[in-house]
């Protein structure tokens, strides 16, 4: 069974910035599209950002232009840039990668955003 393994959360600053990854534990398709959800208390899951396998990417409005999503498909692994942070994006992030019959998620990594 694999296994995405998220690192990188934690506390920041108003106006900081953290860079999530996620990493699967086996193997994955390279044609695997790859994302990032998050989920803040008392909210339902959301998505952040994607990327297909041709590195396509697509964004939530409220992290445009300061988050950015890259892969690096020999290593099939995501990243997640996050710049400007504001105490609204504190939240469980996820990581999730998905293609044919497949869908895997990550545990999810906390990312808290306060003075």
């Amino acid at each position: 069974q694999v296994q995405l393994v998220e690192s990188g959360g934690g506390l920041v600053q108003p106006g900081g910035s953290l860079r999530l990854s996620c990493a699967p534990s086996g193997n994955i398709f390279s044609t695997y599209s790859m994302g990032w959800y998050r989920q803040a208390p008392g909210k339902q899951r959301e998505l952040v950002a994607s990327i297909s396998s041709a590195k396509s990417t697509n964004y939530a409005d409220s992290v445009k232009g300061r988050f950015t999503i890259s892969r690096d498909n020999a290593k099939n692994t995501v990243y997640l840039q996050m710049n400007s942070l504001k105490p609204e994006d504190t939240a469980v992030y996820y990581c999730r990668s998905w293609g044919g019959p497949y869908d895997y998620w990550g545990q999810g990594t906390q990312v808290t955003v306060s003075s």
